[in-house]
C-alpha cells in the first residue's frame, strides 16, 4: 500500500459493474473478498439494477470496508458503470471484473508479485479460463504465449501477437495514472471492450505479462447480453469507427493498420455468424453496414487471407450479399430450427397421442384456462393450491384444472375439476392453457407455446444444493439429465420465492431466462389467517390431547440412502421428552408407509402424520419442530415457534448433498435455534429448556427476517393479481412488526386472539412451533 500524503493507497482499485446479477453477484464478491492479498478497494457499481443487486452490495460493505458500492442515479451500462468506478477509485492498479465472474484462488497475489518484479508496467496482461455450466473447464488460447514472455517487459505496438489476445477490459490490470492520464473512457454499448483494449496496448509504452489463471470466465447459458439478438449489436460499428479515428491521429501506427483491419473484419464476421446476436431480419442490413466498414478502411495493398475465410473477406468487400449466402454463413438459424423440429418429434414418440396433441397445439390458447400441478401430478398442495383458490376469488374468469396421476382421483376434493395424465383430455388442456402452474416440472413431452405463461412456485426454500449446482453430488443426480432439466426450466417464464436467498439461487442454478417472482409462498398465506379455533380443530382431529405439547418431527429424504432410516430412537426420545410432549412423525413422502411408526402409533407413542394430505395443518398444530435440513423450517419459522435442528449426520450430508449456508453455524440468520448432532443432545435440549429459550429466540427472530421476508398472509393475492390479471403492482408485504401469524396451540386453547401475549400460560414449558410444506426441492 502506498501513500498520497497522509492517506494510504490501495495496491488495487477493482471495479466490479452490476446489473441484474443477483444469482452470481455473491459468488463474485466472495471470490475477491477471499483472496489472501488484501491490499486492494472494491468498487461495486450498481448501474440501477431492478433486482436486489444493489442491496446485497450495501449488505457487503456492511461487514467490509474494502467494499465501496457506489448507486447511480439511473441506468447507463456497462461502459458508464466502469467510468463511474474510475472517477471513485484511488488504487495504482484499475483492476475491471464483470459481475457473473469470479477471480481465481491466489490472483491477486500473483498479480502484485508479477508487478513487482516488471516494475510497475502500465498493462499487466494474465490467463484466465472458460467455465461452463456443466462443469467444463476450458483454457485460453493465450497460456503458451504467456508463458513464453516471462518477466519481459515490452512495448505492445512492438509486439503484435499480443493484440491478439482475447479482447477484454478484465483480463489485463492498468496503471491507474496511465489510464486516466491519457483520458481513458467507455463508450456507450456493446464491443466497447475491443476500442478500449486496442486503443490502450497501442498507447502504452510498458507491458508484461503473468502467466497464471486469474480469472473464471462464466460462460452464462442464458442472460448475456452479448448472446441477446437484437439491434444493439450494430453498436460494432461505432466502435470500430472510434478505433480508425484514434489510428488516424497516430500516423506512427500506421503499419499496424492491417492488422487492426483484419481483427475488424473478423469480428464482424463472427459476430454476423451467430443468431443470438444478429436476428435474420436484420441480417442483410449488418452484412451491408459491415461492407461499407469494409470498403472504408481496407488498406492499400492489403493481402486477403487464404482458403474460405479469404472468400468471405473478398464477398463482404464486393458487398455481395448474394456471394456470401452462397458461402452458407446464413443458414445457421434454419439448421437449428430443423434439428429442434427434429429432437421435438422424436420426444412426441408415442404415436397413440401424437396426432392429437399436434392438433391441439394448432388450435387457439384458451385465454381463460389454467392448469395446475403439483409434486408430480399428486393430489393438490402447496402454493398451486393456495393460487388456485385465490383464482377463484380474483379471476374467476379463469377456470383452472388440476393434472392428477392415474390412480389418485379420489384423492381430488369434490367439485375440483381435473384430468388424469397422459388422457386425451390431458394433452388438450396443456395444448390449450393459457397458464401453467407446477411447483414441480411439467413432463417433458410438453411443448409450451409462446402464447402461454408459466409459473414454476417451487415447494421450498433451498438448503441443499439444486439445479447446476447437483452435477458435483453424484448421489443427488443419480440418473437425472441435466441438460433436460434445463430445457424444462426454459419454459418458465416466472420463478417464484419467498425470500431473496431463494432468488438469488433460482436465478444462479437454473440460468434460464425466467423472471423472478418475489411475492412470497402462497401455501403459507393460511399461517397468517388462521384462527385460534382453526388451530384446535386442527389438533383435535390429529388426536393431540388438550394440555400436550406437540413436536412435529419432520426429516428430510437422505440421497446417499436406500428407503426410510430412522435417525433417532423414536421410543426412547418420547419416553425421555415425558408425559407433556406428543411427537407427530412425518416421513419424507418419498417413501412408503413405514410400519415401525405404525407399531409405535398402536402403542400410544408417538402419533404418525406422515399421510396427512395438508403439511400446513400440521405446523398450525405444532408447538415446536425438530427437522434437519427439510425446508419446512423456512415455513415453520413463520409462525415463530421453536425449531429444533437435528443434525446427527451433518457433514455426510454435506459432502453426499451440498449445502447453500451453514446451518450449524449459530449465526443468526443461519441457525434458526437450538441445535442437537446426537439423540443425547436433542433430550437434553428440551430437558434443559434450551429448545425455547432467550437464545433460541433471538436466533429465531433473525431466521426469520432472511428467510420469510414476502411472507405475509398476502402471497397469493400477489401472484394472482401479477400472472393472471396482469397487474405489476399488487399489494407490498407488510412490515415484520405487522404482520400476525394464527396463535400457538396453547394461546388457542386458552382462547386467546392472535397475537396475544402467553408468556404467562399454565403449560409445563414454553412453545412456539410449526411445520411448513414438503421439503423436496425442484429436481426434475
Amino acid at each position: 500500500m502506498s501513500e498520497i500524503g497522509t492517506e494510504a493507497v490501495p495496491r488495487f482499485s477493482i471495479i466490479v459493474p452490476v446489473y441484474k446479477v443477483q444469482g452470481f453477484l455473491r459468488e463474485c464478491m466472495d471470490s475477491v473478498l477471499e483472496q489472501e492479498f488484501t491490499d486492494f478497494e472494491l468498487i461495486a457499481v450498481d448501474d440501477c439494477s431492478p433486482d436486489s443487486s444493489g442491496a446485497i452490495l450495501d449488505e457487503y460493505a456492511a461487514r467490509d470496508k474494502r467494499v465501496i458500492p457506489v448507486h447511480r442515479a439511473e441506468n447507463g451500462g456497462i461502459g458508464q458503470a466502469r467510468n463511474t468506478g474510475v472517477e471513485q477509485a484511488r488504487g495504482d492498479y484499475l483492476l475491471f471484473l464483470d459481475s457473473d465472474d469470479t477471480y481465481a484462488p491466489g490472483a491477486l497475489q500473483a498479480m502484485a508479485d508479477r508487478l513487482a518484479v516488471t516494475s510497475d508496467p502500465e498493462i499487466l496482461l494474465f490467463d484466465h479460463v472458460r467455465t461452463y455450466w456443466w462443469n467444463k473447464v476450458q483454457p485460453s488460447a493465450s497460456v503458451e504465449m504467456l508463458q513464453e514472455a516471462g518477466t519481459e517487459v515490452f512495448r505492445p505496438a512492438d509486439r503484435l501477437e499480443f493484440l491478439n489476445m482475447f479482447a477484454v477490459v478484465w483480463n489485463r490490470a492498468f496503471r491507474r495514472d496511465f489510464f486516466t492520464g491519457n483520458g481513458f473512457q467507455y463508450t456507450d454499448g456493446l464491443y466497447e471492450d475491443a476500442l478500449m483494449v486496442y486503443t490502450t496496448m497501442l498507447t502504452a509504452e510498458t507491458a508484461a505479462c503473468l502467466d497464471q489463471v486469474c480469472v473464471e470466465y462464466r460462460q452464462r447459458r442464458q442472460g448475456n447480453s452479448m448472446k441477446t439478438p437484437g439491434r444493439k449489436h450494430f453498436t460494432i460499428f461505432e466502435q470500430y469507427q472510434r478505433l480508425f479515428a484514434f489510428l488516424d491521429t497516430r500516423p506512427d501506427l500506421n503499419r499496424i493498420r492491417p492488422l487492426m483491419f483484419e481483427r475488424m473484419v473478423s469480428h464482424f464476421l463472427f459476430t454476423f455468424a451467430r443468431d443470438n446476436r444478429v436476428t435474420p431480419a436484420d441480417r442483410a442490413e449488418f452484412f451491408h453496414r459491415a461492407a461499407v466498414m469494409y470498403r472504408r478502411h481496407q488498406p492499400a495493398g492489403f493481402v486477403l487471407p487464404e482458403g474460405i475465410t479469404g472468400a468471405k473477406y473478398q464477398a463482404l468487400g464486393r458487398g455481395s450479399y448474394r456471394a456470401f449466402q452462397a458461402l452458407k454463413l446464413v443458414n445457421g438459424a434454419r439448421v437449428s430450427g430443423r434439428d429442434r423440429l427434429r429432437r421435438t418429434k422424436r420426444t412426441l414418440g408415442k404415436q397413440a397421442f401424437q396426432r392429437f396433441y399436434q392438433i391441439q397445439l394448432h388450435r387457439p390458447v384458451d385465454e381463460n384456462l389454467a392448469v395446475y400441478s403439483a409434486y408430480w401430478n399428486r393430489t393438490p398442495a402447496c402454493n398451486p393450491l393456495a393460487i388456485y383458490e385465490k383464482a377463484k376469488e380474483l379471476a374467476p374468469h379463469v377456470h383452472g384444472v388440476w393434472v392428477i396421476k392415474k390412480g389418485q382421483e379420489d384423492t381430488v376434493p369434490a367439485g375440483v375439476d381435473h384430468v388424469v395424465a397422459n388422457s386425451p383430455r390431458y394433452w388438450e388442456v396443456m395444448a390449450r392453457a393459457k397458464y401453467l402452474i407446477n411447483n414441480v416440472n411439467f413432463a417433458g413431452e410438453v411443448i409450451k407455446r409462446p402464447e402461454q405463461v408459466h409459473l414454476q412456485t417451487h415447494h421450498g426454500t433451498p438448503l441443499k444444493r439444486m439445479g447446476i449446482d447437483q452435477q458435483k453430488y453424484p448421489a443427488a443426480a443419480k440418473g437425472m439429465s441435466m441438460r433436460k432439466l434445463l430445457e424444462r426450466a426454459d419454459r418458465w417464464d416466472f420463478s417464484l420465492s419467498s425470500n431473496l436467498h431463494a432468488t438469488e439461487q433460482w436465478e444462479r442454478v437454473y440460468p434460464c431466462t425466467f423472471q423472478s417472482l418475489d411475492a412470497g409462498y402462497p401455501r403459507n398465506d393460511v399461517f397468517y389467517r388462521a384462527t385460534a379455533q382453526d388451530v384446535r380443530e386442527i389438533r383435535e382431529r390429529l388426536g393431540i390431547a388438550p394440555g400436550r405439547i406437540a413436536v412435529l418431527y419432520a426429516p428430510t429424504v437422505r440421497d446417499y440412502q436406500t428407503g426410510y432410516v430412522p435417525r433417532m430412537d423414536l421410543e426412547r426420545v418420547t419416553r425421555e421428552l415425558g408425559p407433556d410432549f406428543v411427537l407427530l412423525v412425518r416421513t419424507h413422502y418419498f417413501y412408503a408407509a413405514d410400519s415401525r411408526l405404525a407399531e409405535l402409533q398402536e402403542r400410544g407413542a408417538l402419533i404418525d402424520v406422515s399421510a396427512h394430505p395438508v403439511v400446513e395443518e400440521l405446523c398450525l398444530a405444532a408447538d415446536a419442530l425438530i427437522t434437519d435440513y427439510s425446508s419446512i423450517m423456512f415455513d415453520y419459522a413463520n409462525l415463530d415457534r421453536p425449531i429444533i435442528s437435528y443434525a446427527d449426520d451433518w457433514d455426510t450430508y454435506v459432502r453426499s448433498r451440498g449445502v447453500t449456508f451453514d446451518l450449524l453455524s449459530g449465526n443468526p440468520g443461519d441457525t434458526p435455534g437450538a441445535v442437537a448432532t446426537d439423540e443425547d443432545q436433542l433430550i437434553d435440549a428440551f430437558r434443559s429448556g434450551r429448545w425455547d429459550d432467550a437464545d433460541a429466540t433471538e436466533l429465531r427472530a433473525a431466521f426469520r427476517a432472511r428467510f420469510c421476508q414476502w411472507d405475509d398472509g398476502h402471497a397469493a393475492e400477489r401472484v394472482v393479481r401479477r400472472i393472471f390479471l396482469g397487474q405489476e403492482a399488487g399489494p407490498a408485504p407488510l412490515p415484520p412488526a405487522e404482520r400476525t401469524v394464527a396463535p400457538s396451540p396453547r394461546a388457542a386453547e386458552a382462547g386467546l386472539r392472535p397475537g396475544a401475549p402467553d408468556d404467562d400460560l399454565p403449560i409445563a414449558r414454553e412453545t412456539a412451533a410449526d411445520v411448513s410444506p414438503s421439503d423436496i426441492e425442484l429436481a426434475g
